[in-house]
């Protein structure tokens, strides 16, 4: 799996984890060091769903830049600290998050990843690709996973969200960053002797799943549309690019978790991203006659 990945993302060496978030973690430690800091989009998954990993076990601060989980390479360049100042944190690494989760499965667009990561090589500073959902971001754009990753220094794909297996991610890039990242998992109780299971799951998931990718974004995409008229929904659906639907709830409608509970006890599982902002993700699980139906039962819970 690791030697597929390798040559399937166009890196030198990879390595399996157990999560995405452990990945995450992995790359933080492996590209910098203890009060470095690094820079990132708006809400993105390091900074928001890792509890505090990137300050407790990479010793690292998280800067957010640009809106709606993108930003350019001048936004990146206005937001690197000034070298030679003993008061300001160095700036050594840029992560970008693609498909995007808070975005809303947003693609970053390629482009202006190549023009970040070229300031970042220019600037010493090292790139990472948080890219849980690359294959949705590969299937979405028409581009390679190869050709989107080749910006970056290391990048990191989870086997258990789109590709449907029950777990794993993996990071791939050069063999003596893949060599450091080994002891850093180890170090972070990640070495399983069970992995081979996982690994058996992630390839078939790589052999059968990806190709229908493109089914869960339709899917997304039609459950947006079912519920963008509702009056109670504030959607924008220029973002539903791949399989995530996020919404917001307008004033007076009921909240995040109420709406959640109500659609929970009608067969539709839902969450609840914040007091008025509510997410839907399809995934192979889904068919499209069952998005249907939970276009429905929105519907009549939204008004």
């Amino acid at each position: 799996l690791q030697q597929r990945c390798a040559e399937l993302l166009g890196k030198e060496a990879a390595l399996w984890l157990p999560s995405g978030t452990m990945a995450n973690q992995v790359a933080l430690r492996v590209l910098t060091r203890p009060g470095d800091e690094v820079i990132s989009s708006r809400e993105c998954h390091a900074a928001w769903h890792e509890t505090g990993g990137a300050a407790a076990n990479a010793g690292v601060q998280i800067v957010e830049v640009g809106e709606g989980g993108l930003f350019t390479a001048a936004q990146f360049e206005a937001a690197i600290k000034p070298r030679g100042l003993p008061v300001f944190p160095p700036t050594t690494l840029v992560e970008i998050e693609n498909t995007h989760n808070r975005g809303g499965g947003l693609v970053f667009p390629q482009a202006e990843a190549e023009a970040i990561c070229a300031l970042a090589r220019a600037r010493g500073i090292a790139s990472f690709l948080d890219g849980a959902r690359l294959w949705n971001a590969a299937a979405a754009s028409g581009r390679s996973e190869a050709e989107l990753a080749a910006p970056f220094d290391l990048v990191a794909v989870a086997f258990s969200k789109g590709l449907g297996a029950p777990g794993g991610s993996l990071l791939a890039g050069p063999r003596e960053v893949i060599v450091a990242a080994d002891r850093q998992r180890r170090m972070l109780g990640g070495a399983m002797r069970q992995n081979g299971i996982f690994a058996a799951a992630a390839l078939h998931a790589l052999d059968h799943h990806r190709d229908r990718l493109a089914q869960d974004h339709a899917n997304a995409r039609a459950l947006a549309e079912a519920i963008a008229p509702c009056a109670a929904v504030e959607i924008d659906l220029a973002t539903v690019q791949t399989n995530i639907v996020i919404w917001r709830l307008a004033p007076g409608a009921m909240d995040a978790a109420t709406l959640v509970a109500r659609a929970r006890e009608q067969g539709v599982l839902l969450a609840a991203f914040a007091a008025r902002t509510v997410r839907a993700v399809t995934h192979l699980d889904v068919s499209a006659a069952q998005t249907a139906q939970a276009a429905a039962v929105l519907r009549r819970l939204l008004g």
